[in-house]
């Protein structure tokens, strides 16, 4: 593992032989401003292959092409809608990928068989840097082996990773913690394939009314190939059974007590997610706290650590306060709904 600061120091040498594995069709984990990606050369279907090998990744789950500069996007589509366009000066460099029709250029097997490619362009200067020496854009989804929860730190990539890649870039935590928002450009409609940092009301500000993909209402339907990563398969889930609480606060405090009374009676370990809020309501289990409520940004920074965290405190269950849906609490959601298996109660 190598340490990178993420500031404007960067270590030149170790970029510069990150970007030689890339070129030479191998894998490194870089950090972004979201969470931790793990990267190969986009135009290389067989490098774009070693992801879904190393990860277990399903091969039908598209992957993201990043990229250093607006320049390099042109060659990986066939149009940029205007639409696009708008939403890169907004949002560019910055936690947003968006899904254009792709050129010949990108292989199937970096889209996941698709006719489109989902292209980002990412903040941290220490990710735009590898882009470029690579001189290729680079495909990174999170890297985690598929289905754990994303990693947020380089030691989290090392525990998932370890033995299967070349190269892990040690940027220190991630800022963001929650993957890049997701919005389809390559339609007649603008449209949310996936949450994040970039919000709804945010991207309804910049380009006017969005449409929300049906699939994000729900559960997965196996049957239907992802037009974007995340869309289909169980995603961001510890190893222990984990159960969302609903409600006014003080009828879903309650509620996680009466449950973590009972299995802790019956000699399981049990986890609770709460906040700063109510971290003084639980008089058993094994709290982590994640956040604040008044400062969303905390419970995104926070939550895939913690979720990592109980799997290494092996807990049976997890029970975890929900959170607004709106704004950042609506990718917070998107993403807890996920690892839960849309495991859902309402406190009354």
């Amino acid at each position: 593992m190598v340490r990178i600061d993420s500031s404007e120091k960067l270590c030149e040498e170790e970029l510069q032989e990150a970007a030689l594995i890339l070129k030479n069709g191998g894998l490194v984990a870089f950090p972004t401003e979201t969470v931790y990606g793990l990267g190969a050369n986009a135009l290389d279907e067989k490098a774009a292959g070693k992801i879904y090998a190393a990860k277990g990744r399903p091969s039908d789950n598209p992957l993201i092409a990043h990229i250093s500069s607006i320049e390099e996007l042109e060659p990986l589509v066939t149009e940029i809608p205007d639409v696009g366009r708008r939403l890169a000066e907004a949002f560019w460099p910055g936690p947003l990928t968006m899904v254009f029709p792709k050129s010949s250029r990108v292989p199937y097997g970096t889209t996941g068989g698709l006719d489109t490619v989902a292209v980002r362009m990412p903040q941290i200067a220490v990710a735009r840097r590898l882009i470029a020496l690579a001189g290729v854009p680079i495909a990174a989804p999170s890297a985690n082996l598929s289905g754990r929860p994303s990693p947020t730190t380089a030691q989290h990539v090392w525990q998932d990773l370890a033995g299967r890649i070349e190269m892990i870039l040690d940027g220190g935590p991630v800022g963001i913690g929650v993957e890049s928002t997701i919005v389809d450009v390559s339609g007649r409609t603008l449209t949310l394939l996936r949450p994040g940092a970039v919000t709804l009301e945010m991207l309804e500000n910049a380009v006017g009314h969005v449409e929300v993909d049906p699939a994000m209402k729900g559960e997965p339907n196996p049957a239907v190939r992802p037009k974007a990563p995340g869309m289909k398969y169980r995603h961001y889930a510890p190893r222990a059974k984990m159960t969302l609480v609903d409600g006014e606060t003080g009828a879903v405090v309650r509620e996680i007590r009466r449950r973590v009374e009972e299995q802790t009676m019956a000699g399981r370990r049990v986890g609770v997610i709460c906040t700063e809020e109510t971290k003084e309501s639980y008089p058993q289990g094994i709290l982590r706290c994640v956040g604040t409520r008044s400062r969303e940004e905390t419970i995104a920074h926070n939550l895939f650590a913690v979720l990592r965290e109980f799997d290494d405190l092996q807990v049976d269950a997890i029970y975890s306060e929900s959170f607004s849906e709106s704004h950042l609490g609506y990718a917070i959601m998107n993403r807890m709904m996920k690892a839960a298996g849309y495991q859902r109660i309402h406190a009354e």
